[in-house]
């Protein structure tokens, strides 16, 4: 009887799997195939066009290629500009799971008597992503709960939307041959099933509790590992206000919440060589005041942000932390020695001087606000809009003449990072002197401080 039961929850992945396979064939190999039949009859390239259909191919499927197709999106360079601004277009909003369907789910992972573990929880999700939705909930005494709740079948859905991530990456690579992508997809791949692992979040969790103590300006939950499983994590509730929501706010508090995602991004890369490797809006919140408890004060600022997901965390080697810092110190000193030892410690190979010149480009771009010892925006001047695209293309022309360049796994997150931030940083309009911010991150450095901090976090944490 237990085999049969395996054999057909087996069957039913398998089953799940084969239509993913074949929704997302249809939908993204449409797409390959028009580009193909325009270029076999000699046509005009269409970029436009085809950005938009893929864009609609993929918002149709939802799931977690939609989420791999924003992450590509994010990387400077790494698309088209067409593709990438169709892709960054999607919300990954999935439809929601209905009650009955999430009773039966709960029951898998908690048992038939979960509802009387909690004093309460709602019937509606409050936010419904690409890979699972949160309901509120109470607990028994009383503490206003987050409960995640993947959707099923998405370990299925993760392998087969994985597989078709080289339709992505050869429309791509028949676009443009800049920028050699195998280690892309190796490094989006190892991230987006990590992503998978409720019990590895619960542990980021804890990762960033012992990392971030002390810090008032960043409020971490706490994870209820009697009320979590492999599918289902259960953390504290954090109220607070979206981000976007105090871009027109005083200075002064835009400042505050702009210095806040700066120390929750870099003092755990700087300090244990972790960071945040999804810094997407929906993924903090703004909060008013709070005591060590974890709850709210009426005041009339705003103090803080709320880090709300922690499923795509990145863990560094040390050596790789002291990559940046050397990069930056090269850059801040004219060490052109010390600049190619970064480019190499972080992966680079084969670099000429034409190359290492062509990554200085966007190097000084990404640490240029960092290198500067005065109050300023992060692009100082230059309209949001045209912010980095006329490095990125400098860039990615100087590649075709002088690539392909192969990115390093660990450089994608990285970079994807100081995205996200400078875009927050962007939206607030913040002025603060990121010289002196950088600096205070990356005091007393030192490769072996690092490599004992992260190895203590890790152990409490236990990763």
């Amino acid at each position: 009887m237990a085999n049969r039961e395996q054999s057909d929850r087996e069957k039913n992945r398998f089953t799940a799997r084969a239509a993913r396979y074949a929704r997302v064939g249809a939908n993204v190999g449409g797409v390959a195939a028009r580009y193909a039949g325009r270029r076999l009859l000699g046509g005009a390239p269409d970029r436009a066009g085809e950005a938009s259909a893929l864009a609609a191919a993929l918002g149709n499927l939802k799931g977690p290629l939609m989420k791999v197709a924003q992450l590509l999106a994010t990387v400077p360079d790494l698309l088209p500009p067409e593709y990438a601004a169709e892709l960054q277009k999607l919300q990954s909003e999935a439809p929601p799971m209905g009650w009955a369907f999430v009773k039966r789910r709960m029951q898998a992972e908690l048992g038939p008597d979960w509802e009387s573990k909690f004093a309460s929880f709602d019937h509606h999700p409050a936010a419904a992503a690409s890979l699972g939705q949160v309901h509120r909930a109470r607990s028994r005494d009383g503490a206003a709960l987050a409960c995640k709740l993947q959707y099923p079948d998405m370990q299925s859905a993760v392998e087969a939307d994985l597989r078709q991530l080289q339709w992505l990456l050869a429309i791509r690579r028949r676009l443009d041959t800049a920028i050699d992508t195998t280690e892309v997809a190796k490094e989006i791949g190892a991230r987006v099933r990590e992503e998978l692992d409720y019990r590895r979040e619960a542990k980021h969790v804890a990762l960033y509790r012992a990392m971030l103590d002390g810090v008032d300006s960043v409020r971490v939950p706490r994870a209820w590992p009697e009320l979590s499983t492999g599918r289902l994590i259960t953390l504290d509730w954090l109220d607070g206000s979206r981000m976007l929501a105090h871009k027109n706010d005083p200075l002064a508090v835009r400042n505050v919440l702009a210095t806040a995602m700066f120390t929750a991004w870099w003092f755990p890369f700087s300090r244990f060589g972790v960071i945040h490797g999804d810094p997407h809006l929906g993924n903090y919140s703004v909060f008013t005041a709070a005591d060590g408890d974890g709850s709210r004060k009426a005041v009339a600022a705003p103090a803080g942000i709320n880090l709300l997901d922690y499923g795509c965390i990145r863990i560094f080697a040390p050596k790789f932390v002291r990559g940046v810092v050397d990069l930056y110190h090269g850059l801040l000193d004219g060490d052109d020695d010390l600049v190619v030892s970064a480019y190499e410690t972080w992966g680079f190979r084969r670099l000429s001087r034409d190359l290492i010149d062509t990554l200085n480009i966007w190097a000084r771009f990404i640490y240029a606000p960092l290198l500067d010892d005065r109050v300023r925006t992060i692009a100082d001047g230059v309209a949001p809009s045209e912010y980095g695209r006329r490095e990125a293309f400098r860039v990615h022309q100087a590649l075709k003449q002088k690539g392909p360049v192969t990115v390093p796994r660990e450089f994608v997150f990285m970079d994807r990072a100081a995205i996200g931030l400078g875009a927050v940083f962007l939206h607030l309009r913040a002025e603060l002197n990121f010289y002196r911010l950088f600096n205070e991150a990356i005091e007393r450095f030192s490769m072996e401080r690092v490599a004992k901090r992260q190895a203590a976090a890790l152990a409490a944490a236990g990763l």
